[in-house]
């Protein structure tokens, strides 16, 4: 009886352990066999590497507008932005030289974030990002789990940490000391301050979310037409976004007059010279990643309509912001590995659901084990990458540098559809139910 009441804890135990492993690899596999083949790449087709951080621009376009009154999106700054992030100015007769310019291509706020770091030097503020960075992704695993209404054991919830931490997509995050992960922590505090039932802070961190827009964009959506089930009771979220907006708006026209005519001008300059596409249109040829895009948006869109009237403490609401999380790395205009972090709650939420969604068919038994397959995949390849690192030539392991990104393209696709072939199916038979009684 004693060896049967241990092994819940036994079993969790390895399941910490195997996490642990997993997380140890992934960021040997990092530092081992991806920056390797980065460097070794650079240094063969001359392309330059400086410091790399996609915190960089913000922070030069932060220092020029808020201590030099220039115009963060010039020209000018461009090239002072390229000379440290790649080392040295662009060439455009260069041909092996990057493509993306590194401009200042954020809403004009962005440098009220940045502007106690203005007077540091970038090393420091790089460090202190990166840990800041660490923490709130770590933060947002439990939040998520809260906005789920999902209590797990505390040595469960330290492997989902510990996985979290050692996935691809965290880990390119971090690398670049990418934005991203501080928006998508954003938006899980908004989420649990929403079904913690304070929607005035909820609108406020979620404006203040929108230095990255494409990202929050279909969170806003599905959070608008969810106002609309009760909007007299939940106007509240709206008005408060609404206000802190007029008010980053307004403090950035005052600092930078015109800015959002040059904010969108730096934009499409970006997914002009980067050839930036949805991830479903560059894995598809045309027309069929477009049309797929579609069917899936609009699947979404009549899921969110069909349970705007839920309340948000409920498991329909759960599901549904789950659902367009995921949409979201589907449809944004940039094919970006970091993006997929906004896929932790929808993961989350199928690993919560497992058992409902293995026993509903069929397809849900396949789909659902298609995507335990794609997201096992990274990790597993990574660590055995790092191990094989110690005992191979470096030259020799670096050339499979790719084989952890195989299953990148597939992971937004088989969440998405897992989530909206159980969850749509789930919300039109609950809908029906009551009619056929």
């Amino acid at each position: 009886m004693s060896m049967i009441c241990s092994n819940p804890f036994r079993s969790q135990i390895w399941l910490v352990l195997a996490a642990v492993l997993s997380a140890v690899g992934g960021w040997l596999y990092v530092q081992r066999v991806l920056v390797a083949h980065q460097v070794i790449y650079a240094a063969a087709h001359g392309n330059p590497r400086g410091n790399l951080s996609d915190l960089y621009p913000r922070w030069i376009g932060a220092q020029e507008l808020l201590l030099h009154g220039r115009d963060p999106y010039s020209p000018e700054v461009t090239r002072e932005i390229q000379a440290g992030y790649y080392g040295r100015p662009l060439d455009p007769s260069r041909p092996a030289d990057p493509k993306d310019q590194q401009a200042f291509a954020y809403p004009a706020y962005v440098v009220f974030y940045l502007a106690p770091t203005v007077h540091l030097g970038f090393g420091v503020v790089q460090r202190s990002f990166f840990w800041i960075l660490v923490g709130v992704t770590l933060a947002s695993v439990p939040l998520w789990l809260r906005v789920l209404s999902w209590p797990v054991a505390p040595s469960v919830q330290a492997a989902m940490l510990a996985l979290t931490l050692g996935s691809v997509p965290v880990l390119q995050g971090l690398k670049l000391q990418q934005l991203t992960l501080l928006v998508a922590a954003m938006c899980a505090v908004a989420m649990a301050l929403l079904v913690a039932g304070r929607p005035v802070a909820a609108g406020i961190v979620l404006a203040l979310a929108t230095i990255k827009p494409q990202l929050v964009l279909p969170l806003l959506l599905w959070l608008g037409i969810w106002s609309l089930g009760d909007l007299r009771r939940r106007y509240r979220w709206a008005a408060s976004f609404l206000g802190t907006m007029a008010v980053l708006c307004a403090a950035s026209e005052w600092w930078l007059p015109h800015w959002i005519g040059r904010f969108w001008h730096a934009a499409g300059e970006y997914w002009r010279y980067t050839q930036a596409v949805p991830l479903l249109e560059a894995v598809l040829p045309s027309p069929w990643g477009r049309l797929l895009e579609v069917l899936f948006a609009g699947t979404t869109a009549l899921v969110c309509w069909k349970r705007r009237k839920q309340p948000e403490n409920t498991g329909a609401f759960q599901s549904s912001t789950c659902l367009v999380m995921a949409l979201t790395v589907l449809t944004v205009p940039t094919f970006s590995l970091y993006n997929q972090v906004l896929l932790l709650p929808a993961i989350l939420v199928i690993a919560r659901d497992r058992r409902s969604i293995w026993e509903k068919n069929v397809v849900s038994r396949v789909i659902l084990t298609m995507v335990a397959a794609l997201l096992v995949w990274p990790w597993f390849s990574s660590t055995v990458l790092a191990g094989l690192s110690f005992v191979l030539p470096l030259e020799t392991v670096e050339r499979a540098w790719a084989i952890p990104a195989w299953t990148v393209p597939q992971i937004p696709v088989a969440v998405a559809a897992l989530m909206l072939v159980h969850y749509y199916q789930k919300t039109f038979t609950a809908s029906a139910g009551p009619r056929s009684s």
